[in-house]
């Protein structure tokens, strides 16, 4: 995988991404995902690929003294960002497809908007399972299809024509496992049981195009991609292409659904 498939950023990245990709696109899953888990108080929960937290830490809010949480995301930017967030979070480092810890050790594993990146995603369910107790239960979220996002649709048609392919595939990426007889398939192939696919609306918001081209490039793969130059000529370029998701007050919004997959051991 290269650095778009796999979504590595560095630590000024995921400062970014904490500050403008979160409230844009993050804070309406945990919610959901922790429900559909079923996280109650006194579990102890994993959250594969925490990025900077915010799952975790919904879920922290929820088990109360008596559970435990394990943040555990394998690039150090994220984990620098969530650690500031929580200390009564274990953030660990650490590969999905390998999981640091030892069998039916936990009661409930999530994870929103990681699976897309894994290197092998067949092997890093199969690893969920492994960790979770025999009447243990997970819940993993991923985005829907680009077709359904229009304006990411719209961001990587954009990026295709002023730089490139290679870049594009940096906002296609996330948008992988869209299909939903597939990713009811992969679970199952995995190993887990009781799979099912819930696709559910959302949105992305944007204070304005401005701020969502700045958080697309300055928090995500492309930051040591695009200089300084290409920047502001994407700036430039950004209206003719995303006004048609504008709204009154200059803020963005278009549909951004997602599918959360819930199964057990």
């Amino acid at each position: 995988m290269n650095s778009h498939e796999s979504g590595q950023v560095a630590t000024t990245a995921a400062e970014v991404y904490e500050l403008f990709f979160v409230p844009a696109l993050f804070v309406d899953w945990p919610r959901q995902v922790l429900s559909l888990a079923e996280v109650a108080q006194g579990h102890h929960v994993l959250d594969v690929a925490c990025g900077t937290g915010i799952l975790a830490c919904e879920a922290k809010k929820i088990i109360g003294e008596t559970g435990a949480v394990v943040g555990l995301d394998i690039n150090d930017g994220m984990l620098a960002v969530a650690r500031k967030k929580s200390a009564s979070i274990s953030w660990r480092q650490g590969q999905a497809e390998s999981l640091p810890f030892e069998s039916e050790t936990f009661d409930r594993v999530v994870s929103q908007f990681g699976l897309m990146f894994f290197e092998d995603r067949e092997k890093a369910i199969g690893e969920m399972t492994r960790v979770l107790k025999a009447s243990g239960r997970g819940c993993v979220a991923v985005w829907g299809s680009l077709s359904e996002t229009p304006g990411y649709a719209t961001v990587a048609s954009m990026l295709n024509d002023l730089f490139g392919a290679e870049v594009a595939r940096s906002v296609e990426a996330p948008y992988c496992l869209g299909d939903v007889d597939a990713l009811e398939s992969l679970f199952a192939f995995a190993g887990a049981k009781n799979v099912v696919v819930k696709t559910c609306p959302g949105k992305a918001r944007f204070a304005s195009i401005d701020d969502w081209i700045y958080t697309d490039i300055k928090g995500w793969t492309l930051a040591d991609v695009i200089d300084d130059a290409g920047y502001e000529a994407l700036r430039a370029r950004a209206p003719d292409y995303l006004s048609q998701f504008q709204q009154p007050d200059g803020s963005v919004e278009f549909e951004a659904p997602a599918h959360l997959v819930t199964f057990t051991v």
